[in-house]
């Protein structure tokens, strides 16, 4: 499933990773694995379920898998996050149409205040009555949505930049 520039945003997100393990903060990774005879890149026992190598998670890292975009649909994260007392989640990864989207919605909708690192995720080109929209333009639409009542959008070093100043 080509997507743009899918290292840069991995790194990006790889070092909002490092700040949060670096400072023992509570981290979930989340696994998509589609199910059914349909399933696209994400079935299971395949390359698509991979999570990158990148921002791959450490023993003992919660993973959490999921069978939708939504990560809260039917999986133990709303659970385990209201467990662990975290009222505020930071959510980086792919894809900013679909899973980025629908989980910080929901994220938001659950009460939990949301911050979406924009330039840790990102997407493919889509097609539209036979157009085609850049990813750069599709993301561009989907953090512009998300931050115009959802989610803090912020850059992961602006992120990284306030967290240090109020350690």
């Amino acid at each position: 499933m080509p997507l743009y520039e899918t290292e840069k945003a991995a790194q990006k997100a790889r070092s909002v990773l490092d700040y949060f393990r670096e400072h023992n903060l509570p981290l979930f990774h989340i696994q998509h694995i589609f199910e059914g005879e349909q399933a696209p890149f994400f079935a299971p026992d395949t390359e698509g379920v991979q999570i990158h190598q990148i921002v791959t998670p450490l023993q003992g890292e919660k993973v959490i898998q999921k069978n939708f975009p939504n990560s809260f649909l039917h999986t133990s994260l709303e659970a385990e996050l209201k467990s662990a007392g975290i009222e505020h989640v930071v959510v980086v990864g792919m894809m900013s149409h679909m899973c980025i989207d629908a989980t910080s919605r929901t994220a938001v909708d659950l009460g939990f205040r949301c911050t979406v690192i924009e330039d840790a995720c990102t997407c493919p080109d889509l097609t539209f009555n036979n157009e085609t929209v850049k990813a750069t333009q599709v993301h561009h639409a989907f953090m512009a949505a998300l931050g115009s009542l959802y989610a803090s959008i912020e850059t992961a070093d602006t992120f990284l930049d306030k967290a240090v100043q109020s350690i």
